[in-house]
């Protein structure tokens, strides 16, 4: 059941502590049994090759410095042990309160948020979209991205028909 309602949340910390505060949530998560509640800490990075001196190397950069990732069931008493948490400022959202990250917007980071999702529509079908820019705007799917968890829909624009790229979760079959 818990698995269902956590979501994605940003936590703010102090630069340079992003891989202590991962560290000591996930301790904190072991020793208080709350695995099913804080299911993931992430400190998203990037593998970058640096030259210096001449020479090449390759190095590992965090994509958000001063950012921390939390996959969470949000409560009273998991939003304290994360906004508690020695390193951490903040959340992430209008006047600290914590707002979740769309699977969209998870996805675009390049990070997996579900498993392998069976779907009612292929290509071919049309759907309709359920939010977004493009609510309400129905297409058919000309490609699948199962990886990406997208499809592309053709839709008309300007006169002309223009493919967009629409999550599995943001569209409908019509029938």
């Amino acid at each position: 059941m818990a698995e269902t309602q956590a979501k994605w949340y940003v936590a703010h910390t102090y630069s340079g502590y992003e891989n202590k505060v991962k560290t000591t949530i996930e301790e904190a998560v072991k020793n208080r049994h709350l695995e099913d509640l804080i299911q993931e800490v992430m400190v998203p990075t990037e593998e970058v090759t640096e030259v210096k001196n001449g020479k090449r190397k390759t190095a590992e950069h965090k994509l958000f410095p001063g950012y921390v990732l939390i996959k969470m069931v949000m409560n009273d008493d998991t939003w304290y042990i994360v906004r508690n948490t020695r390193g951490v400022t903040g959340f992430v959202g209008p006047e600290s309160k914590p707002v979740p990250l769309t699977d969209f917007e998870m996805r675009s980071m390049g990070v997996r948020t579900t498993e392998d999702v069976r779907v009612d529509f292929g290509v071919g079908d049309t759907v309709s979209v359920l939010g977004g820019v493009w609510k309400d705007t129905a297409g058919v799917i000309t490609s699948m991205n199962t990886s990406k968890q997208t499809v592309t829909i053709n839709v008309e624009m300007f006169g002309r028909e223009t493919p967009v790229e629409i999550g599995f979760a943001d569209v409908k079959k019509v029938n």
